[in-house]
């Protein structure tokens, strides 16, 4: 408990604070319902104060040998590996996460940390060649200054690492504005890590805030150039039009609807699997969830018996035992919610093949098929342990149902040929999609994002530093350039 109560505050210039609005954000543990921490509000007035502080900051921080902010990434990393297991205890209390969702939170936030240390060194510029004779061309490629992050629940340190840890190696500064319900996971932990780690004072900012108290000040700041945002197609829609009129630059990493497809010539044990993995890890609450399972019809009826037979053997309840698959969702609120959207999917004509209760905020898993052709779950992100099953009739209709949904994430396809299945990718329209794997995937090397309403921008590898850098152009004549006039 004091791990969280240390974490707990404003993190300003360099200084740990106490918000100076006139309300708290309590940080609940999901399962029990133990208090962790309260946390007064930051108010705009500190928002001010973070952004500029970054500003200060990050002039000297570019200026850096990159080298030097090679080797404080470096000791990030080291830190991040000496406190794994006090980072798990602090997702399984704060997000209610099993230990092996975790632990592979943690991993993923740490191979973060490895490709921003090779990315440090990575940006510099290129010679180009010139029209004209005696010039020289020089493109620079330099770091956009300050970036606001402002980040989600669910995979909140992995998350925020993915935009904080690259923004640094590349000579940027951040305020992070971390979820509600992850003030420390999200936000302090991070900024703790970094200061062990010798950042300076003012180059990483955590405001624990809400828009209650601030409105739009966060986006609308004349300091930061670019807006990172992990979240709902609804508040990124905000975000992006108010940042648009300040000619900010957004990455937005937004909602999905996966679907994982199973074609009739897939391994349906090995499908199964993956299937389970990708719609019911961390409760469901995961963007790249397969919110859709299709199934061929052909192999519908032994898919169907196996998926059915898996979900309902899954252990819900307490995250701390290791029997435990099926923990808490974020809140009371989401779990009212799914409930509630079980039972409407019902009324309206749907079969629950496997139907779970809510216990508190554990949401038991449900499975549901035969929904109705214009039914709008079909077409909505499913934040929880609901499965929609469906069955389609041949690769033409399946591309057709995938395809058929505002958003464009992440999917997968599993078939016994894997060119099939890339070619069966290559129809969809979404920004990543995978080949006999689970839906949820992620690898610092390779660009993440999505498609239509699921998002703008790519983070990652190479995306990451057009992401955080801008460029600039440098030309000079070496002779006489002839004017006309």
């Amino acid at each position: 408990m004091s791990f969280f109560h240390e974490l707990a505050h404003q993190y300003i210039d360099g200084e740990w604070r106490t918000g100076s609005g006139s309300w708290d954000i309590i940080d609940f543990n999901p399962y029990n319902g133990e208090k962790l921490a309260a946390i007064t509000v930051a108010t705009a007035l500190e928002v001010d104060q973070a952004y500029r502080a970054a500003e200060r900051a990050q002039q000297e921080w570019a200026a850096t040998n990159p080298y030097e902010r090679r080797a404080v990434l470096e000791r990030a990393l080291r830190i991040t590996g000496e406190r794994t297991e006090e980072i798990v205890e602090a997702v399984i209390d704060e997000l209610g996460g099993t230990r092996p969702r975790a632990e592979f939170e943690v991993r993923g936030a740490s191979e973060v940390l490895r490709e921003a240390i090779r990315q440090s060194l990575r940006p510099t510029g290129r010679l180009l060649p010139a029209v004209s004779d005696g010039r020289e061309n020089r493109l620079y490629r330099l770091p956009v200054g300050v970036i606001g992050v402002i980040s989600a629940f669910n995979f909140p340190f992995l998350v925020t690492m993915k935009s904080v840890a690259p923004a640094l190696a590349l000579g940027n500064a951040v305020v992070v504005k971390p979820h509600q319900s992850a003030p420390v996971v999200g936000g302090g932990l991070i900024a703790k890590i970094f200061e062990d780690a010798g950042l300076p004072a003012g180059l990483l900012n955590v405001l624990v805030t809400d828009s209650a108290e601030i409105g739009d000040a966060f986006i609308e700041h004349p300091v930061p150039k670019v807006i990172s945002f992990s979240g709902s197609d609804r508040v990124g829609r905000h975000i992006a039009a108010t940042a648009a009129r300040f000619f900010k630059r957004t990455i937005l990493e937004l909602g999905g609807n996966g679907a994982l497809v199973v074609l009739e010539d897939a391994d349906v044990e090995y499908a199964v699997q993956a299937a389970v993995f990708s719609r019911f890890l961390y409760q469901g609450q995961v963007s790249m969830a397969a919110n859709r399972i299709l199934v061929d019809r052909s192999v519908a009826a032994e898919f169907t018996e196996r998926f059915t037979a898996e979900v309902a053997a899954l252990t819900s309840g307490d995250p701390r035992d290791p029997e435990t698959r099926i923990g808490p969702v974020v809140n009371a609120f989401q779990a009212d919610a799914l409930t509630a959207l079980v039972d409407r999917a019902v009324a309206d004509g749907a079969t629950a093949l496997v139907r779970g209760r809510t216990r508190g905020n554990v949401v038991e898993p449900t499975v549901l098929t035969g929904l109705p052709d214009d039914s709008p779950l079909l077409e909505q992100e499913i934040l929880g342990p609901v499965a929609l099953l469906m069955t389609f009739d041949g690769e033409d209709d399946a591309v057709r149902i995938v395809n058929d949904s505002p958003y464009g994430l992440s999917g997968a396809v599993h078939t016994g040929d894997a060119e099939r299945g890339v070619r069966f990718a290559q129809r969809i329209v979404s920004g990543m999609f995978h080949v006999n794997d689970s839906t949820v995937q992620d690898d610092p090397l390779v660009a993440f994002g999505g498609e239509k309403t699921s998002g703008v921008g790519r983070l990652n590898g190479e995306a990451v530093v057009e992401a955080f850098t801008t460029q600039k152009w440098l030309s000079i004549q070496h002779g006489r350039s002839v004017f006309p006039f």
